[in-house]
């Protein structure tokens, strides 16, 4: 019977994860009303800055 690598499963999990997000923000944009859409992928940049500030305030 093949062994498992144990490094495999979190690396699998990650990937599971990042998919899994992936798919329910696709489901979000594609049932948003067009004007939701384009107002979020407007605030994104703020948004990304924002995160990136807080996250280098936290270190």
């Amino acid at each position: 019977m093949p062994t498992i690598d144990p490094l495999l499963i979190p690396i699998a999990l990650v990937a599971l994860t990042v998919l899994c997000a992936a798919l329910v923000c696709v489901t979000a944009i594609v049932r948003a009303d067009r004007r939701d859409v384009v107002a979020v992928v407007r605030a994104l940049p703020e948004l990304a800055a924002t995160l990136t500030r807080f996250r280098r305030r936290r270190k």
